[in-house]
C-alpha cells in the first residue's frame, strides 16, 4: 500500500493512493467502520493500519490525488539517519573504501520537505548538490535486532533527497551543518508498505537534473545491506517507530567530480526509485541577509 500524507484547504490528512486516486481518512474511516485516528503517525505505527489491512479492497478511492498537496510523508521522525559512502561505486569515485560499519550522519527533521517543494538554499552557498536515496521507515522500537529479525522492524520506504552543500561540508571537515539546512531532507512522495515492495535490494534508482541524467543505479550496489544496517544502528541507538534511515546514495553526484555542475537556482530535480514513485523539487536560493 502507497499512504501518502495530505493537505488541502490548510487541512491536513492522509489516505492510500492507488493511481492518480486517493482514498482519505475520512473515505478509509466510513467504508471500514473503524474510527482510525486523525495523527498518521498513530495510524501507522500503534495498530490501526494492521486492523483494516483486510478491509482495504472495499475503498473506493473517490477523489484524485491533484486535488491536494503531498507533505513529507512522516511529519516529526524522532530521527533522521543518513549513511555516508555505502554504495560501493560512490566511495570509489571519492578514492574510498566502503566502510565495514555504517558511517552516520543524523539531519535534524526541520530539514523535512516534500515532493513539488522548493528545496531553498541561501546565497552563501556555492557547492550545492543532491544524492538519491532508499529511505527505511522503522515500524517498531528496537535495540540489538539481529539481522535475521531486522526486516520485521522495517514498516516500509520512500524516495529521499540528502541534499548536501559540499563547500561547507568541507570547510567544516564533518556534514552536520552541510546537510542540515532547512529544506535540505525531501521525502515521499509517499511511503510504500514493505510487503508491496518484493526485493528493495534491487531497485532501480535515478536522479534527473533538468532533464540530464546524472544517477543511474540499483539497490543491489549497496555495500552494507538494509538488515544489516538496521542491525548495526541498533546496536548503537534505539530505534524508534517512524525513525528514517537513508540508506545511501550511489555514483553520479558532484561531489570531488572534476567536471561538477552544482545545483543552481531554478534547477529541477527529478528522483525515481522502482515501484516507489518520483520526488520532484526545484532549486531555489535566497539572499542571507
Amino acid at each position: 500500500m502507497k499512504i501518502a500524507r495530505l493537505l488541502h484547504d490548510n487541512y491536513e490528512t492522509y489516505g492510500f493512493v492507488k493511481g492518480d486516486r486517493v482514498a482519505t481518512k475520512d473515505e478509509i474511516t466510513y467504508l471500514t467502520g473503524v474510527p482510525i485516528p486523525q495523527n498518521i503517525k498513530d495510524f501507522l505505527f500503534d495498530g490501526w493500519y494492521d486492523e483494516i489491512k483486510n478491509k482495504i479492497n472495499n475503498l473506493s478511492y473517490r477523489e484524485n490525488i491533484s486535488k491536494y498537496k503531498l507533505l513529507s510523508p512522516i511529519p516529526n521522525p524522532n530521527k533522521i539517519i543518513c549513511l555516508a559512502f555505502n554504495y560501493r561505486d560512490h566511495a570509489e569515485e571519492q578514492q574510498l573504501q566502503a566502510p565495514e560499519d555504517p558511517v552516520m550522519v543524523i539531519k535534524p527533521r526541520t530539514a523535512l520537505n516534500s515532493t513539488e517543494s522548493d528545496i531553498v538554499c541561501p546565497d552563501f552557498v556555492s557547492q550545492l548538490d543532491y544524492e538519491v536515496e532508499l529511505a527505511v521507515i522503522i515500524g517498531k522500537n528496537c535495540k540489538n535486532i539481529s539481522v535475521e529479525d531486522a526486516t520485521s522492524a522495517v514498516f516500509g520506504y520512500m524516495i529521499f533527497n540528502d541534499v548536501s552543500a559540499r563547500d561547507i561540508q568541507f570547510k567544516d571537515k564533518q556534514f552536520t551543518r552541510g546537510k542540515g539546512f532547512d529544506s535540505f531532507a525531501p521525502c515521499g512522495p509517499w511511503i510504500t508498505t514493505a510487503d508491496e515492495i518484493q526485493d528493495a535490494q534491487n531497485l532501480k534508482l535515478t536522479t534527473k537534473i533538468n532533464g540530464e541524467l546524472r544517477q543511474n543505479s540499483s539497490t543491489s550496489k549497496m555495500f552494507i545491506k538494509i538488515p544489516e544496517i538496521v542491525s548495526k544502528i541498533s546496536k548503537v541507538m534505539t530505534l524508534e517507530k517512524g525513525d528514517i534511515i537513508a540508506t545511501g546514495t550511489p555514483a553520479g553526484v558532484m561531489l570531488n567530480n572534476p567536471n561538477a555542475v552544482f545545483l543552481k537556482d531554478g534547477d529541477k530535480i527529478e528522483m525515481e526509485i522502482e515501484g516507489l514513485g518520483i520526488l520532484n523539487n526545484r532549486i531555489k536560493f535566497v539572499r542571507s541577509d
